[in-house]
C-alpha cells in the first residue's frame, strides 16, 4: 500500500503582503483575506528514496493519518512476519503492539540500542530487555539494505549480508517537516527544512506563524537545532503563538525545545527529558550524573510495587539539572514531566536537595529515599569533592 504526503489545500498570494491586503488563495480560486496566518502543517514519514523496495506491497509508513492506518492494521493481520525499520519511540511502540497479537516481529535499527537518541545505554539496554520479554525480536548496529520481494516484500537485507524473512515492512525511520506550502509561499526554510520562526513561533513575515512539526525547533540546553516533533512541544507553541498573535509580550515565549519523552512497554515505563549524558558530553559540557534506584511505592512488599530508575545529568559548574531519564511504573510520565519543569526554570541540584514533597505509601516512593532527591543527593556529593 503505498502512502503519498497530502499538503494542505489552499495557496498563499505572497504578492500582496506588500499591500493592505493579504490573501489565502483555495484550490478552487476562492479567496480568504486574513490578518494572522498561522502554519500548523505538520510532519510526514521520511521515505528513503535510494532503498530498494519501497514500492512492494505490504511496505507500510506510519503517516498522521487514521485512514491509512485503519487500511494498514487490516492489511498487516495476513502477515505472520513482520520487520519495523527503526527503533525510535514509534517504532518501538508499533512493534509492542503487533507482537501481541502472536506474529512474528522484529526491530531493526542501526544505532547500538533501541532508544539511543533519547536515552543512555543503561536505560536503552532495560528497554530492549522488556521488549524481548513480550516478544519482540531486536537487531542493532545493523541498517537495511535493501527489501526483498517480488510484487509483495518477501524479507529484507541488512548491511552485513543477512536477511530477515518477512511478509510485511513497516518503515519507521523518522519524519520530515511539511513545508512545501511555506516554501510556495516563500517563507525562509532552515537547513533542517523547517520553517524559520523566533521565539515568538513568528516567520520572516511579521503576519505569519508557524507552530508544530512544520516549525523550527532548538534545544533549550544546547541552543543547537534540533529534529524533535512532539505533539507536546506542538501544544506549547501553539499557546506561545496564540499569546503573541498581535502584541508580544517578552515573558511569553519560546526558549527552546526540552525534548520530553516517554513511553510504556507492557508495565515497564520509560521517560526522558533534556539531554543525555552522551549529548551533554559531545556538546561539550562539563557534567556529572546521579544514579538512584528504589520502588515507587513504599514498602516494597506492597502489591504492585515497581522498580524505580532515576538518572539526573547537572552542570558540574552551576550544578543546574541540565537533563534526566527514568525507568518506572505508571508514575514515570508525571515524574519525568516534573524533570522537565526543572530543567525549563534552571533548578539546581541543591535547590531539589531542599524541596519539600509530599508522599503517600500507595502513591510515591518513601520520603527517605525519594527517586530525584536521592539522585540529586548523589551529584551533590560529588560536586563537593570536585569543587573543594
Amino acid at each position: 500500500m503505498s502512502y503519498e504526503a497530502q499538503t494542505t489545500d489552499f495557496r498563499v498570494k505572497l504578492s500582496n503582503f506588500s499591500q493592505e491586503k493579504k490573501i489565502c488563495r483555495l484550490s478552487d480560486e476562492s479567496e480568504i483575506g486574513f490578518e494572522k496566518l498561522i502554519f500548523a502543517t505538520g510532519s510526514n514519514p521520511a521515505k528513503p528514496q535510494w532503498l530498494k523496495g519501497l514500492d512492494l506491497n505490504n511496505v507500510f509508513f506510519i503517516p498522521k493519518n487514521k485512514e491509512y492506518l485503519d487500511k494498514q492494521i487490516a492489511e498487516i493481520e495476513g502477515c505472520d512476519k513482520v520487520v519495523v525499520v527503526g527503533g525510535g519511540f514509534i517504532g518501538v511502540e508499533m512493534a509492542d503492539e503487533i507482537a501481541k497479537s502472536g506474529k512474528d516481529v522484529t526491530i531493526v535499527e542501526l544505532l547500538p540500542n533501541v532508544l539511543s537518541l533519547a536515552f543512555d545505554k543503561g536505560l536503552a539496554i532495560l528497554a530492549e530487555k522488556a521488549l524481548i520479554s513480550r516478544g519482540v525480536k531486536v537487531t542493532c548496529g545493523k541498517g537495511v539494505k535493501k527489501i526483498l520481494g517480488d510484487r509483495s516484500v518477501s524479507g529484507v537485507l541488512l548491511d552485513d549480508g543477512e536477511i530477515i524473512e518477512a511478509n510485511a515492512v513497516i518503515l519507521s525511520v523518522g519524519y520530515q517537516p511539511n513545508t512545501a506550502l511555506a516554501q510556495e509561499a516563500g517563507l525562509k526554510i532552515n537547513e533542517m527544512g523547517f520553517i524559520k520562526v523566533n521565539e515568538y513561533m513568528r516567520t520572516d513575515h511579521p503576519d505569519i506563524l508557524a507552530v508544530g512539526d512544520c516549525a523550527e525547533k532548538f534545544s533549550f540546553v544546547t541552543r543547537t537545532p534540533k529534529l524533535t516533533m512532539l505533539a507536546s512541544t506542538s501544544c506549547a507553541e501553539a499557546r506561545i503563538a496564540g499569546m503573541n498573535l498581535y502584541k508580544l509580550s517578552t515573558v511569553r515565549s519560546f526558549t527552546g525545545t526540552i525534548s520530553i519523552f516517554c513511553t510504556a512497554i507492557g508495565d515497564d515505563a520509560f521517560g526522558a527529558a533534556g539531554v543525555t549524558e552522551n549529548l551533554a558530553n559531545e556538546r561539550g559540557f562539563e557534567i556529572l550524573t546521579g544514579l538512584f534506584e528504589g520502588v515507587d511505592r513504599h514498602p516494597a512488599t506492597l502489591p504492585g510495587t515497581h522498580k524505580q530508575i532515576i538518572k539526573l545529568i547537572a552542570s558540574l559548574d552551576s550544578g543546574i539539572i541540565l537533563g534526566g531519564e527514568m525507568f518506572g511504573g505508571k508514575s514515570t510520565g508525571e515524574l519525568i514531566n516534573l524533570i522537565g519543569f526543572m530543567i525549563q526554570n534552571s533548578m539546581t541540584v541543591d535547590a531539589l536537595l531542599t524541596s519539600q514533597i509530599g508522599t503517600h505509601p500507595l502513591l510515591t516512593a518513601a520520603p527517605t529515599a525519594y527517586p530525584l532527591i536521592k539522585a540529586a543527593e548523589s551529584i551533590a556529593k560529588k560536586r563537593n569533592k570536585y569543587l573543594h
